[in-house]
């Protein structure tokens, strides 16, 4: 009889974390895994990339409390009470109060989530695997019916809002707790020392062999750009700190080189960047590409990738990139110096304007070195799909 494994995920839009999600189902026999993808909201770039044999349900009712869930609270009070409704009003604004005192959210959720029934099938496992992560939490351990629950951290508790108060008290009750990295790990046992026996590390999965098929299937750049080409992979979002490579080429064209920066990714900070490219007069060198779910055939004829990201968990664009054997130049997140080994197979540096300018500006020169970067990361590919039976482990008999 085939084990139900539910995954729990906010949509399936073009990023790593998802990327990730859909290399690790690759890894599980459908022979034996009945998979179920919970989404909050059925849509992204990645949605058809989901398996045939795997099951896709979306929450009903979501929709109706999104703007709740995400809204400053007096916003949502404003507008309930000029549709007359005083008492969910006079509700939400004490349970918003109530968690500023306890300083985590599990009664309002409880409230908001009041509606929404629970999940009737009785799961083997349950993954609160990514997304707006408190709700999907409380979801999986309070709606959803499973022998084994796990909690899955993508991303650097240290960095993006974690609610310290919240997780104590709902990681608790996970039977496992997957992060994407041995620094993350440790930065969140900082946090929540009483995690430490049910914490383990899941590197995100990358197939080499699949990435370079999907390079090889598609055409790249069609720009006949005859200079060097410079890529970033990742969401136009303030974390992924594309903001910081757009002053950087307006400095490399003033200094003379003949390079290009092309950036595949969409996302809510892209009318910023936009400007930003039109102040430096880089509208025809700052190629910003969109969202693409196959990225490869780019990073496989870039001559310079880039990762200049505020923050990660495990980078599994920078995994990817790994695979063409091309000089990396990685700001210091977490998970970075697991990756990259500093002066051998990339250069890491700290988030900083000059810093990474002058290392961008040392590659470009000094062919010598990228050939040694080249030569260096030719021997430390490597495939982080094993990590799929510490899933498999988990799973009862």
């Amino acid at each position: 009889m085939k084990k139900q494994l539910l995954f729990m995920l906010l949509n399936m839009n073009v990023g790593g974390t998802e990327k990730a999600f859909l290399n690790m189902l690759t890894e599980m026999p459908p022979e034996k895994y009945e998979i179920t993808v919970l989404l909050l909201e059925e849509s992204g770039g990645f949605l058809q990339y989901i398996p045939d044999y795997v099951d896709i349900e979306v929450i009903k009712g979501y929709k109706s409390i999104k703007k709740i869930l995400n809204d400053p609270p007096h916003i949502t009070a404003i507008n309930l009470l000029k549709k007359g409704h005083l008492i969910k009003a006079s509700i939400l604004i004490f349970l918003t109060l109530l968690s500023k005192v306890t300083k985590e959210r599990s009664q309002f959720f409880n409230y908001v989530l009041k509606d929404i029934p629970n999940i009737e099938t009785n799961y083997d496992v349950a993954v609160a695997y990514a997304g707006p992560m408190d709700i999907i939490s409380y979801f999986v351990i309070n709606k959803i019916k499973a022998k084994k629950k796990i909690q899955w951290i993508h991303f650097d508790v240290t960095k993006i809002g974690f609610n310290q108060q919240f997780a104590a008290k709902i990681y608790k009750k996970f039977d496992k707790v997957f992060v994407v990295s041995n620094e993350g790990k440790n930065k969140l046992l900082n946090y929540l020392p009483s995690l430490n026996e049910k914490t383990d590390i899941f590197l995100n999965a990358i197939s080499p062999s699949s990435i370079i098929n999907m390079a090889n299937a598609e055409e790249g750049f069609k720009d006949n750009f005859n200079g060097v080409r410079i890529l970033t992979v990742g969401r136009l979002t303030k974390e992924k700190g594309q903001d910081l490579t757009i002053p950087i080429l307006a400095k490399l064209k003033l200094a003379g080189y003949n390079v290009r920066w092309y950036c595949i990714g969409d996302g809510g900070a892209r009318k910023e960047y936009e400007d930003l490219i039109k102040k430096h007069g880089l509208e025809n060198d700052f190629i910003l590409l969109g969202a693409n779910p196959n990225p490869y055939p780019y990073m496989k004829q870039c001559d310079l990738y880039v990762q200049p990201s505020r923050h990660e968990g495990y980078c599994i664009t920078l995994a990817e990139a790994k695979c063409f054997n091309k000089p990396i130049v990685s700001t210091n997140f977490t998970g970075a110096r697991e990756q990259i080994i500093n002066n051998q197979t990339g250069l890491i540096v700290n988030f900083d304007e000059i810093e990474m300018y002058n290392t961008i500006k040392k590659l470009l020169d000094d062919k010598g070195l990228r050939r040694e970067i080249v030569k260096n990361s030719q021997i430390y590919i490597n495939n982080n799909t094993t990590d799929i039976q510490k899933l498999i482990n988990l799973v009862p008999n």
